[in-house]
């Protein structure tokens, strides 16, 4: 099987978020079980002054974008063992973000979709049998492939699968922009096929026109099924809901290893962890500036500082949780109004809390592994890494039970001390204050029970390898079927 995995990020090159970890690991994961996965994706400023060494140039040609007729550039370089292509024009990409405009971002992503289905084959000299498609800003390409290529013969045995990493961002413009930009004909504009209300929707047409669709967990592909979740395309996904299937995200745990991280001042592993996990939460405490307690539950959040997050609730109840013997640490930037109370209750806990209003990988790393408990209190989460990452450290996740947290955290039983985490079903700040007060509690009085949860916490298995061998069966079900 040849697979194009197209994306607007991937890590570490260029990226974001969630999106990016999955370019980043999935297309390895697959090409170590014997599939050829390729990577293509925009040649973004910071790439091309990063590894202007590295990349080799192929070919260009011109595109035409409506009125425009616009340079496109192939570029091409390894990236761990996989294969990258790059689509260069610097009128696009050349700027320090990844994303810009939501308008601009419309036409941006339209020029990289088209310019993608123009050099599969003879110029990239690979002929995918499948494009692995990811969000909206390549969601448009089926429409694109079957309109452009497959009616005048091209690309006919070439089908498609669309992953939704987050339904809330959709590619959403005017009908007389889009009709321009990606120069279709009317019969394309209807609500049965690219229109959604009257109006263009990447997104919804692309699951239309996609032979499957995939979401980053099996909760979340539930959910959005359901008029709270489904972000106005419920409706269309309930109609497609025979192609709709949810595989869960996993984590670099080659990255991710206590065992053998250079970012932490110890090591440990799932088998002897306390003596390790000790040094590290001393020497967080130390470098966060907070008093030296190995007997007090230190608390964090590595997070993105918007609404989907559960600030508001975190917000809400933070002054009353710092009221308990225990210590906080968030690492996070986003939201001014966010950053700004954040550090309103910081300054009134200065012995309690920590507040690092900016995002670091490894400070990350080692405050996930010096920690006890971690917040993720999520309105949504497609899937969610950093609750696998905090239990692949033996940090204990309170989450809101939605999309992939509900997947991947099972919530502490009293009756019989199961689970690798806590939970709580509710977007309720109280919900989230007394779960965390019955964590603390369990942390200082049962602690024979909270070993237990921490060693089934970093028992799981957070890798790759599951997630690729349910897509290595989707891709071959796709190209079966249509055989």
């Amino acid at each position: 099987m040849n697979i194009l995995f197209a994306t607007s990020e991937m890590n570490p090159l260029a990226a974001t978020g969630g999106l990016g970890d999955v370019a980043g690991s999935l297309p390895a994961a697959l090409r170590e079980r014997g599939i050829d996965v390729r990577v293509i994706m925009p040649l973004y400023k910071k790439i091309k002054q990063t590894y202007r060494d590295s990349l080799r140039f192929i070919r260009w040609s011109m595109i035409n974008l409506g009125w425009r007729t616009m340079y496109s550039g192939l570029f091409t370089m390894d990236v761990g063992g996989v294969p990258i292509y790059f689509i260069d024009n610097d009128f696009y990409f050349g700027h320090d973000d990844l994303y810009i405009d939501y308008s601009f971002d419309v036409e941006r992503f339209a020029f990289f979709q088209r310019a993608v289905l123009e050099v599969m084959g003879e110029p990239m000299e690979f002929q995918p049998d499948l494009l692995h498609l990811n969000d909206w800003q390549t969601a448009m390409m089926p429409v694109l492939l079957e309109s452009h290529y497959q009616k005048n013969g091209y690309h006919r045995d070439v089908h498609s699968l669309i992953t939704v990493h987050n339904l809330k961002y959709q590619g959403i413009h005017g009908c007389e922009v889009v009709q321009d930009l990606l120069d279709l004909t009317d019969d394309y504009m209807t609500d049965d096929k690219v229109l959604l209300n009257g109006v263009p929707n990447f997104m919804k047409a692309g699951i239309t026109y996609a032979s499957r669709v995939t979401t980053v967990s099996p909760t979340y592909a539930r959910e959005i099924m359901t008029d709270y979740y489904g972000e106005g395309l419920d409706g269309v996904l309930r109609d497609q809901g025979w192609k709709v299937q949810g595989i869960l995200n996993g984590i670099d745990i080659g990255l991710y290893n206590p065992e053998k991280d250079p970012a932490l001042p110890a090591s440990y592993s799932k088998k002897a962890w306390v003596r390790g996990k000790g040094r590290c939460k001393a020497a967080l405490q130390q470098e966060a500036g907070l008093p030296q307690k190995p007997k007090t539950p230190l608390i964090s959040m590595v997070t993105r500082l918007a609404q989907q997050k559960g600030i508001d609730l975190l917000v809400r109840i933070l002054d009353e949780l710092l009221e308990e013997d225990v210590q906080f640490i968030l690492l996070g930037s986003g939201d001014p109004n966010y950053e700004r109370r954040i550090r309103e209750i910081e300054a009134r806990h200065p012995d309690r809390m920590r507040a690092y209003i900016m995002f670091d990988p490894l400070l990350a790393r080692r405050i996930y592994a010096g920690s006890d408990i971690f917040l993720m209190p999520s309105l949504f989460e497609p899937c969610g890494l950093s609750q696998m990452i905090a239990m692949r450290y033996g940090t204990l996740p309170i989450v809101r039970q939605t999309g992939g947290l509900a997947d991947t955290v099972q919530a502490y039983n009293r009756y019989d001390h199961t689970g690798n985490g806590f939970g709580f079903l509710n977007i309720n700040a109280h919900e989230l204050l007394f779960t965390t007060k019955d964590a603390v509690k369990l942390y200082n009085e049962e602690p024979v029970i909270w070993k237990k949860l921490v060693h089934q916490a970093m028992a799981g298995d957070y890798s790759w390898d599951r997630s690729a061998q349910s897509y290595e069966q989707l891709y071959r079900d796709i190209l079966e079927e249509t055989r």
